[in-house]
């Protein structure tokens, strides 16, 4: 036993009697006489004794829980040894031969920094949807609403299209409205370096949430020539603060977008007195006098919305571990590029080899086809799989709705919408512009399609059973499935088809496919906004929250300012990166024994302001300030503040004082320590704040509820918990519920919340 002990290292490398005697050496007890040392873990050694007193071996077998067999417990065959018999080489113990793998990740700040740059994602991929969706949330989205962004939106989304990808370009259009109606809200282009020196009273967080909501609805209403629904959908997926003024804002920015699209829409199409162009997508119109429903349709409409929400449901499955892969394995951006074109040389060569097999040809003469396609079909035919692959998918909608019975195979609309479901499902996520609009549209008008042809069968080719009315209806209810929406795509689908016949058989499959995909897993945009690890705050507080108080998640202690501060305190405050807040209590006492009460508050970007234009007390008492500040210059400073590092202070400077009495807020939003979590995400949440104060019933700052109360939102909405390092991967909310409040780069303090893992 020795012997083998002394040709077996830690690592299980074979060693020498040279190599190995030295470890026996050290090994030795302190103290111990020559040729006596400590036994190894497995009871080999020189000098290993043989006995234990009798109670010793009694422990030693109680706090044994290896079953030993009985022949090895005979005292007349073998005494107890105080340590395991020998046992062969090949069955040593994993801490001899083997070593033990740590699949515990070290989340030190290196990995962290890691995760967060394979969770950055192109702001200009996607539909931009979602990123669009947060900003009027409130969390600041780098460069969502850039010129840059723009143009490579669109660029993109006109490659992409024009590519055969199977994307639409409405959700790009969304995206691309919102920068435009940003950028002419603010007067000027920070990317050019332009100052047109108009509307600068919209040079605020406030208005120019505004104006892109307004750019959205836009979008929509030049996408789809649905100026109610543009308004409607940025009401249902867009706003996240609405009012009535805001309403007729919208509704005027989709009107002007419908007139300007149709007077461009009559200057290409050389009639430049027509303004009744439809928008740039129309789904024709469908006869009401011949393709009407009557009452024992309805529980097939519930059915077809039942199925949409199952096919919505999973189609946002796959995307999500589809989404969560490219996360983790193609974040580089050479993959990106190879991954986008392997899903483009796959989807034309699925195309070809479709048409190729499919042998579902009809004849050109009384056929609406615009562009058919004669591939592998003989004269006078058009290849209908073709026509489905090959249009643009707009066009391939417009004619499964409209296209008389019997243009069709079945076996053709089964393998589409398989085929495409899969295809869309896999592009959707690229680093490339792309929308789910049309592509949601055209899965549900082909299965949609397919439903009418088998309900056709059934019923003896009954008048009423028309395929074009369920492809609208199967369109509806899969897109309905896959993004949630209800309101403003009854509305857009009423307004596209230019009918309001269906305007109840579309609201109640909507609302099935809604009621059915949400059982499942939430919508398309939601469920990607909780992929970027985006801060998003839903309408109602979480359910796990209503037992909680401000006293409990707020920190402390408050980094405050006094109304007249040195100027070298206010650098040194703002110079740490430690505690990179975004404001800052402004607090005074009446004498030295009382405590400082709250009397208002200031925001970073406004020191640092008053930092630049050197307002300080003494220069005022000099008369050396040349003129009053005023609030063009904070307006002129926005959104891109400069940095503290890039203001110069001279040790002179740090010694003067700065009166912040006339630029704090005097009255900003409190609430008790006592305040519910509920109400408090109420107040936050409604009035779209930035900052909300915890004072005690003497109005002294008693604590604040910083980036750690806004991990609380999104840890626990849904009865979902995240770690700190979950919620660091992405982009936090610049609007930090606190008393002391966190800048959007500040990382979030779980260690606040109770039962929230670190």
């Amino acid at each position: 036993m020795a012997n083998v002990s002394k040709k077996v290292s830690w690592s299980g490398r074979d060693l020498d009697d040279d190599e190995a005697a030295p470890l026996l050496q050290r090994a030795a007890r302190p103290g111990a006489p020559p040729g006596e040392s400590t036994p190894l873990l497995n009871g080999a050694g020189p000098a290993a004794p043989r006995r234990l007193p009798r109670l010793a071996s009694f422990q030693i077998r109680q706090m044994s829980n290896v079953e030993l067999d009985d022949e090895l417990l005979d005292p007349e065959m073998d005494p107890p040894h105080p340590f395991p018999k020998e046992i062969p080489h090949n069955e040593k113990l994993l801490s001899l031969k083997y070593e033990s793998l740590d699949y515990d990740n070290s989340e030190n700040q290196l990995f962290l920094e890691e995760e967060r740059r394979i969770n950055h994602m192109p702001v200009a991929a996607g539909s931009g949807i979602p990123q669009i969706k947060c900003f009027l949330n409130g969390v600041k989205i780098p460069h969502v609403v850039r010129l840059k962004t723009l143009v490579i939106k669109v660029s993109g989304v006109i490659l992409s299209v024009v590519g055969g990808l199977a994307v639409g370009k409405e959700g790009p259009m969304i995206h691309s409205g919102s920068v435009i109606a940003a950028g002419i809200s603010q007067g000027r282009s920070t990317s050019l370096k332009r100052d047109f020196k108009i509307f600068e009273y919209f040079r605020r967080d406030t208005e120019k949430r505004d104006f892109v909501s307004a750019g959205a609805a836009a979008g929509v209403s030049a996408a789809f020539g649905a100026p109610v629904g543009g308004v409607l959908f940025s009401l249902e997926e867009g706003a996240s603060f609405w009012n009535q003024f805001l309403t007729w804002r919208i509704f005027f920015a989709s009107m002007i977008s419908t007139f300007t699209l149709n007077f461009v829409l009559s200057i290409y199409h050389g009639n430049i007195w027509d303004l009744s162009s439809p928008g740039l997508i129309n789904f024709g119109r469908f006869d009401t006098e011949t393709m009407v429903y009557t009452i024992h349709e309805i529980p097939i409409f519930i059915a077809m919305g039942v199925v949409g929400g199952v096919l919505g449901a999973v189609f946002n499955a796959l995307n999500y571990w589809l989404t969560m892969f490219r996360i983790r394995y193609i974040h580089r951006p050479c993959l990106q590029v190879i991954e986008a074109m392997l899903v483009a040389a796959v989807t034309a060569t699925v195309a070809f080899v479709l048409i190729y097999s499919s042998r579902d040809c009809q004849p050109l003469q009384g056929s609406s086809v615009s562009y058919p396609l004669q591939l592998f079909c003989a004269d006078g035919e058009y290849n209908s799989m073709a026509a489905a692959f090959f249009n643009t998918p707009e066009k391939s909608v417009v004619g499964l709705f409209h296209d008389p019975p019997g243009s069709y195979n079945p076996m053709t609309l089964g393998l589409f919408t398989l085929v495409y479901f899969f295809l869309a499902c896999w592009t959707y996520g690229l680093t490339v512009s792309a929308g789910v609009f049309i592509p949601s549209l055209l899965i549900g008008a082909a299965w949609g399609r397919l439903f009418g042809i088998s309900l056709s069968y059934l019923t003896g080719a009954a008048i009423w059973a028309d395929p074009g009315k369920y492809a609208l209806m199967g369109a509806a209810a899969q897109l309905g499935g896959i993004v949630r929406m209800t309101l403003s795509l009854t509305v857009i689908m009423m307004e596209a088809t230019s009918n309001v016949t269906y305007g109840f058989p579309i609201m109640l499959v909507l609302m099935t496919a809604k009621i059915v995909g949400d059982v499942f897993i939430e919508g398309l945009y939601d469920m990607h906004i909780q992929l970027q690890s985006v801060p998003f705050l839903h309408w109602e507080a979480p359910v796990t929250s209503h037992s909680l108080t401000a006293r409990e998640v707020m920190s402390t202690p408050v980094t405050c300012l006094r109304r007249r501060e040195k100027v070298g305190v206010i650098v040194d405050i703002l110079s740490n990166t430690a505690s990179n807040h975004n404001g800052f209590p402004v607090v005074e006492s009446t004498d030295d024994t009382q405590l400082a009460r709250l009397q208002g508050l200031i925001l970073r970007s406004q020191l640092i302001v008053l930092l630049k234009h050197k307002v300080f007390v003494e220069r005022s008492n000099r008369g050396l300030v040349q003129r009053r500040l005023r609030l063009k210059d904070f307006r002129d400073a926005y959104p891109r503040f400069p940095p503290i590092q890039s203001i110069h202070v001279s040790q002179d400077e740090r010694e003067c004082t700065m009166d912040l009495s006339e630029f704090m807020n005097p009255s900003p939003y409190t609430v008790p320590q006592e305040a519910s979590l509920p109400r408090v995400f109420k107040l936050f949440r409604a009035l779209g704040l930035r900052h909300l104060v915890v004072v005690d019933n003497h109005n002294q700052v008693s604590g604040q509820v910083g980036g750690g109360l806004f991990c609380l939102p999104t840890c626990l909405l849904w009865s979902q918990v995240y770690t700190c390092s979950q919620l660091l991967q992405g982009t936090l909310r610049p609007t930090t519920l606190m008393g002391h409040v966190a800048t959007s780069r500040s990382p979030p303090n779980c260690a606040v919340l109770p039962n929230i893992p670190q």
